[in-house]
């Protein structure tokens, strides 16, 4: 079986570009994650994208099941993108690393509409300690894999504020983020307020 992480570098890579700094995390019991920072644009002008690799090196495992299956199961990366010289966003390193880790340290599938919380501000001073998944393919596309291995999907998160994270409990995912489209809601601004909830 070949090695599933450059194939996932380079589907990075040929999307985003190259990336002007990487950063590697173990934690206790895992796999090393690293997460790689690309520089870029968009029509309202700079922005850095974070990028996991690691997290797709094994598949994620039903937290139920007696016998993790080491071929089978879906695998992912996590992708998060902010607006650049506005925070100091290279902190968020490491807690997308936690974030990346998750499924073999805490035995959880992370999926698109998924609530992930880190316990603490992404970087200094952000809002926000949670993010939501969101539906991967639309900056990069899915990594299609040998059979029988599932393609690797890059999930986008979007940081949460602390009172988006609670409403979206009690309405879902889906009701939180046509609350944001609504609100014309910037989510890559590193410093925005929270979304309107009445």
């Amino acid at each position: 079986m070949s090695d599933v992480l450059p194939l996932v570098e380079a589907r990075l890579r040929t999307t985003l570009g190259e990336p002007d700094a990487r950063a590697a995390v173990t934690f206790l019991g895992t796999d090393r994650v690293e997460v790689l920072r690309f520089p870029g644009r968009d029509q309202d002008g700079e922005i850095v994208r974070y990028a996991t690799l690691g997290m797709s090196a094994l598949p994620m495992a039903d937290p139920t099941a007696v016998l993790a299956d080491p071929v089978k199961g879906p695998r992912a990366e996590l992708v998060i993108s902010v607006r650049a010289g506005l925070a100091d966003t290279d902190k968020v390193l490491r807690p997308l690393a936690v974030l990346a880790a998750s499924p073999q340290v805490e035995g959880v599938i992370v999926a698109p509409g998924a609530s992930l919380d880190v316990g603490e501000p992404l970087w200094p001073g952000a809002p926000f300690t949670s993010v939501l998944v969101a539906e991967p393919g639309g900056l990069v596309e899915d990594l299609e894999l040998d059979e029988p291995l599932d393609p690797v999907r890059f999930l986008p998160l979007l940081p949460m504020t602390a009172n988006e994270a609670a409403w979206k409990r009690v309405h879902g995912a889906q009701a939180l983020q046509e609350r944001w489209l609504t609100n014309g809601t910037d989510l890559r601004d590193p410093a925005r307020r929270s979304v309107p909830l009445d």
